[in-house]
Parts: C-alpha cells; structure tokens; sequence
C-alpha cells in the first residue's frame, strides 16, 4: 500500500475542518477515582485484571465499546493509583461491588494517564 492511496476518499484538510474544537460536552465524561495503597495491591481491585472475567460472567461484552478506563500513578499513599473512568465503567465498577472514592471528574484522562482498561477516549 502507498502513501496516498486513500487521498480521494479521506482528505485530511476536510476531516480536520469537521471537527469543532471549542465544544464540550455538557458534562465532563470521566470520573476520577483514587485508589490507596490497600485497594492497589488487592489485585481484583484492579479493573485491567478483574473487569473482563465479569463482563463474561454476566454476558455483557456488549458494553466494551462503552467502558473506557485510564490509569496513571497518584500522589501519595491515600491516592497511590488515580482511575479515570467512563460512565460506563463506574456502574460497571459498582455493580461489581467495588466502593470507589470518587475525588472528581473531567472532560478527558489527563496526557500523563495510561489507558488501563476499554477503548480509548473519544469525543
């Protein structure tokens, strides 16, 4: 395949025109959670390790494209691991009888996070 092979169908230029830049959403779209150090060594507490077995279990795969879940290390032994997670993945999170410590919510996981779980962030 060469470079440029698709340029008549996707034009870049185009693409680039269509999407709005200064519009959020109404509301922000992931729920910071904060994790301490007890809740990250548990290993079922980490939703990469223990979330798929029960979407499985529970025949809900459906919900994948849906769940998206970032990581990134926090700040200090109270919030030793910070998860960004979508709606979804939060009530996902709480039907698996998780008790998150929800400290915030943004518009998107912050540069520095790591997705951990799901699909990636998109407007």
């Amino acid at each position: 395949m060469q470079l440029g092979q698709y340029q008549d169908v996707y034009n870049s230029r185009d693409i680039i025109s269509s999407f709005d830049f200064g519009v959020l959403p109404d509301h922000p779209n992931y729920t910071i959670v904060a994790q301490d150090i007890s809740e990250v060594q548990d290993k079922m507490r980490d939703p990469s390790i223990s979330m798929e077995p029960y979407l499985m279990k529970c025949d809900l795969m459906e919900c994948l494209p849906a769940i998206s879940i970032y990581s990134r290390r926090g700040y200090d032994r109270a919030h030793t691991r910070l998860l960004y997670m979508s709606a979804t993945a939060l009530e996902i999170w709480k039907a698996m009888g998780m008790y998150p410590r929800q400290i915030g919510k943004q518009y998107r996981p912050p540069h520095t996070a790591v997705l951990s779980y799901g699909m990636p962030f998109s407007d």
